[in-house]
């Protein structure tokens, strides 16, 4: 994604527009947290709309970064839950 990023072509547009849905906003739509998909778009089409290398790449970063945080905030809900469950059934 990287070289999308910075060889920026019609053709490599479309193509992290493509690569963006399937790895970020499927994932976000599957854990069912829309308001962080609704703000991922805004953030992807941010990076889509920008004709300026380096503030596109700064941009990509950013949401990167979020995805991560995101991914992190799930993982964490995922095992607490998970965790109670556990609690619940030992009858604790």
């Amino acid at each position: 994604t990287d070289y999308l990023v910075s060889n920026w072509t019609p053709g490599n547009k479309a193509l992290l527009q493509m690569a963006v849905q399937s790895w970020m906003f499927s994932r976000l739509e599957n854990w069912g947290t829309t308001s962080w998909l609704e703000s991922m778009q805004t953030k992807v089409q941010d990076i889509l709309g920008e004709d300026d290398k380096e503030q596109r790449s700064t941009l990509f970063y950013e949401a990167c970064s979020a995805f991560a945080l995101y991914e992190t905030v799930a993982a964490t809900s995922i095992l607490e839950m998970a965790l109670w469950k556990e609690k619940l059934k030992s009858g604790w």
